[in-house]
């Protein structure tokens, strides 16, 4: 087991056209980690020449190999300091005479391994080629580091790739833009995998593009250990393997609880046609038509008496039809309650149930609540899904919990609904910590995704807001829920979520229920979370396309879904390897 050590997350602004210049400034702030005590030293993308470069021949000037005149001066340095140094350049390739946006890992005994950005931004395609080199993580004194490059982390499946590969850290080298950081999406893919994130950030202005800074090393827990807001600067904290290995989520085995067998469809993507076009082919489930549509998410705590829980499910759904919501959400057996699910579970015909069904019924509403299910001996986490014309479907949970594993065993179908307004999939609590889960059903061809849930733990935090100056409507204030787990589960798949949550704040369960929109960058956010003086919120999502056969909502167009590139993710389907 590797020891304890110090890690530095460099920022820094480079100038366009003045390589040596920034090759200088680089490695005197490396200098200046090193004589700070770290021993993984991390510097942003692109680093050495700056960013926004127009095409092959504006970049030609700055690129080179790997190794190369730029590596070997970061190589002496990391031989004579005795430390590791990732480092962000345009790399060509020598046998095709291809440019790659590339990170390398240095250490004392020169190159230790390469990363090619495998997903690009909007910029690279005008002169780089998409990374050819797949996910490695690279075995060193210090642990197991993997690299990533900004776009790249957008794709749960590359972070996962490294979790699963063993990463004590990821170096993330970006340079990143349009909101506050750190980063929501950073924060979850340490989250989300268990590990250390050393993220280094460019900042400043370049051709128009404001970069945000916010250069930081995030814990497995997700706390922020430093971070540097605007400016040149090093952000400093320490790195342990050991708490990275326990790969822990919420005190949770994360990787051990996977579902690999279930998540073959990963590797295809059903975007890369239009999706009107792909879901109707050979007349089999083509997408429902798209509009405009109310949904709501509704939290209390359910108790052991399920007659008042349904009560109180009505009383909720009445109030929030007088909203103009068209579907509800309520939270993990809100039904039968959070007690003893082993002795309060019932059967999907159970007057309970039908109860349940006959509300939705009358009220001409779509209703999601989950509930303890009993099948021949055996229990299930589940929710139900009813509408006007009764029961429509049962989802059994997938993911469970270590504690779930005490009374219910798992489930084994992934469930996805027609209604008349979006295609519905359904996840239930711990299934959302999976970002697997919400990815499989994106590819189904998902609009919206009803997560019931009963979460204690933490799963957001604020931001106390930037210095960096972002254009409008681009917010750098204070925010008190700055990072939502359920925020980014909605953006990285581009489907409308709504998590509806217990809200029972003496016996721990914070509510921060919310229905989040399909784009993550778009300002003012799309979505409605229920504040401290409210059991509901409600948003208007949208399905709809105008004017032609392509989508033109990005619920429909799922953008980051189609820029996936699956024929990287074989190993999210291979089962569990130990470390």
């Amino acid at each position: 087991m590797s020891a304890p050590f110090k890690t530095a997350a460099v920022q820094f602004e480079p100038t366009m056209f003045e390589k040596a210049r920034n090759i200088d400034g680089l490695l005197a702030m490396v200098e200046t980690a090193a004589a700070a005590g770290a021993k993984l030293i991390v510097t942003p993308e692109m680093g050495t020449t700056g960013y926004c470069w127009h095409d092959r021949t504006e970049v030609e000037p700055f690129v080179e190999t790997i190794p190369g005149p730029t590596t070997d001066r970061f190589a002496a340095l990391a031989k004579a300091r005795d430390v590791h140094i990732v480092v962000g350049l345009p790399e060509v390739d020598p046998a095709t005479g291809l440019y790659y946006n590339s990170a390398v890992l240095i250490g004392p005994t020169g190159v230790v391994g390469t990363h090619r950005k495998t997903h690009p931004y909007i910029s690279e395609p005008k002169w780089a080629a998409s990374g050819d080199l797949g996910h490695a993580v690279f075995q060193t004194p210090l642990g197991r580091i993997a690299l990533l490059i900004c776009m790249d982390i957008h794709f749960i499946e590359t972070a996962r790739i490294a979790g699963l590969g063993g990463a004590d850290v990821i170096c993330h080298v970006s340079n990143w833009l349009a909101e506050r950081t750190p980063a929501p999406y950073w924060i979850n893919r340490a989250f989300e995998n268990g590990c250390y994130l050393v993220e280094a950030n460019r900042w400043g202005l370049e051709r128009g593009v404001q970069f945000s800074g916010g250069s930081c090393i995030i814990a497995p827990d997700a706390t922020i250990l430093a971070c540097v807001d605007g400016g040149d600067g090093i952000a400093y904290a320490d790195i342990d393997p050991f708490v990275a290995r326990a790969r822990r989520v919420w005190g949770e085995p994360i990787l051990a609880q996977r579902r690999p067998d279930l998540y073959r469809e990963l590797m295809t993507n059903t975007f890369a046609w239009n999706p009107g076009d792909f879901f109707r082919l050979y007349g089999h489930r083509p997408l429902p038509e798209g509009r405009k549509a109310a949904i709501a998410v509704a939290e209390f705590a359910p108790g052991p008496d399920a007659r008042a829980n349904l009560a109180e499910i009505v009383r909720l759904a009445e109030v929030a039809k007088a909203d103009g919501a068209e579907l509800v959400v309520f939270p993990e057996r809100a039904i039968t309650g959070l007690g003893d699910p082993a002795a309060s579970a019932v059967t999907p015909d159970d007057p309970l149930i039908a109860e349940f069904s006959a509300s939705a019924s009358r009220l001409g509403l779509y209703l999601v609540a989950g509930f303890a299910e009993i099948e021949d001996e055996r229990r299930f986490d589940s929710a139900a899904l009813a509408g006007p014309e009764g029961l429509i479907g049962i989802y059994r949970k997938i993911h469970l919990t270590e504690h779930d594993k005490d009374w219910a065993s798992a489930g084994d179908e992934w469930a996805v609904f027609d209604l008349p307004f979006a295609r519905l999939g359904l996840l239930i609590g711990h299934d959302a910590s999976f970002p697997e889960a919400g990815r499989v059903l994106a590819l189904r061809g998902c609009d919206l995704i009803a997560c019931p849930a009963a979460v204690k733990d933490r799963f957001h935090f604020g931001h106390d807001g930037s210095r960096v100056a972002q254009p409008a409507p681009i917010p750098t204030g204070a925010d008190p829920i700055h990072w939502h787990q359920y925020r980014v589960r909605a953006g990285e798949n581009n489907c409308w979520l709504a998590f509806a949550n217990v809200r029972a704040p003496l016996a721990g369960y914070p509510g921060l229920s919310g229905v989040f929109g399909p784009d993550t960058f778009l300002f003012p956010r799309q979505e409605a979370i229920v504040g401290d003086n409210a059991a509901h919120a409600v948003a208007t999502i949208d399905t709809g396309t105008v004017g032609g056969p392509y989508p033109t909502h990005v619920v429909r167009r799922k953008d980051l879904v189609l820029m996936r590139q699956p024929h990287h993710y074989t190993d999210l389907v291979r089962p569990l390897r130990t470390a």
